[in-house]
């Protein structure tokens, strides 16, 4: 085991995957040169060269139609949008060419190819750069949604989004790059398709992923102390979801509170508000409860993005007063 910081791993499952397979390649602005805008593919130019690792203009649209193009002829393109917010410019490709191009050419073509980057609300980034995009892709049909939340997972998805012959979007957090969690030396994948438990309980599911995975984490603990013990599910695939996992922790807890980033309307907590409304209605003991970020841009002020998405403090609140309509 070895001690690795979330970047690095994300470098390790880069390299690991270039060096297995000679199709695979990297493309995105100061990917190359520069080492990528949060180091993720440091070194990988001078290690591979400029055919395998390769600069771009500032024009997404244009080198997400390269990569999509790529994938057509058999190659394994890794987009990265520096910021993911950038790839609105892209949206064309990702959504009408990535996503449709298998079903519209009746299977002819495959598109593996991975579209991956920094994103979610940060430290003062501004509006621009502190956007969410799951929910902008999660009604496109033929694209995989995966959320990481660690090291551990960072790698070992990243790994099974590279081999997948679909294309995945794989979102990343600009706050969680430098933790720290002790990856396997030996090779590992894991599930696109696959929730994980990350702590098991009986009073209520908290459905989360990514950056609130760690903030439920932190709820939990002062839960705990006061006599609750809620079951924490990272999502990890917000596109298609693990009803298997998430209808198997409802069915034993009855009560289901929803945590995310993304803002509330229309978001990952909609959908699946409905999806267990539809499927899991009689398993409810209480309505389902849904924190989210503020429905406005994010601003630049410290004290008011902090306000505008779910602190640990709330999801205390929101247990206890959901525990305490229990009949």
């Amino acid at each position: 085991m070895a001690e690795t910081l979330l970047f690095n791993a994300l470098r390790e499952a880069l390299d690991e995957e270039m060096a297995r397979d000679q199709a695979v390649y990297v493309i995105g602005e100061d990917v190359g040169h520069y080492g990528g805008s949060y180091k993720v593919t440091k070194g990988l130019y001078e290690k591979y060269g400029d055919m395998r690792v390769k600069d771009t203009p500032i024009a997404e649209n244009s080198f997400t139609g390269i990569a999509v193009g790529s994938a057509m002829t058999g190659l394994r393109p890794i987009i990265e949008g520096m910021n993911m917010g950038f790839l609105l410019l892209a949206f064309n490709q990702i959504a009408n060419n990535a996503g449709m191009l298998r079903y519209t050419s009746g299977g002819n073509f495959k598109i593996p190819m991975v579209i991956r980057g920094p994103g979610g609300v940060g430290r003062q980034l501004g509006a621009e750069h502190s956007q969410r995009l799951e929910a902008y892709f999660q009604g496109v049909p033929g694209l995989k949604l995966v959320a990481c939340s660690t090291p551990y997972n960072a790698k070992g998805l990243l790994k099974a989004a590279i081999r997948d012959d679909n294309p995945v979007l794989f979102f990343e957090h600009v706050l969680l790059y430098n933790l720290k969690e002790n990856l396997p030396e030996s090779e590992y994948l894991c599930r696109l398709d696959k929730a994980e438990v990350v702590r098991e309980g009986k009073d209520v599911t908290l459905l989360t992923y990514s950056r609130m995975r760690h903030h439920c984490v932190q709820a939990a603990k002062t839960l705990e102390k006061e006599g609750y013990d809620p079951e924490i599910i990272d999502l990890i695939s917000l596109k298609p979801l693990d009803f298997e996992t998430i209808g198997a922790s409802v069915r034993k807890t009855h009560r289901v509170v929803i945590v995310e980033e993304c803002m509330k309307s229309g978001g990952v907590g909609a959908e699946l508000t409905a999806s267990i409304n539809d499927r899991l209605f009689d398993e409810l003991d209480a309505p389902v409860v849904r924190l989210a970020s503020q429905d406005i841009p994010t601003p630049y002020n410290g004290l008011l993005e902090s306000l505008t998405i779910v602190q640990p403090q709330v999801i205390v609140d929101t247990v206890k007063d959901m525990m305490a309509l229990q009949v």
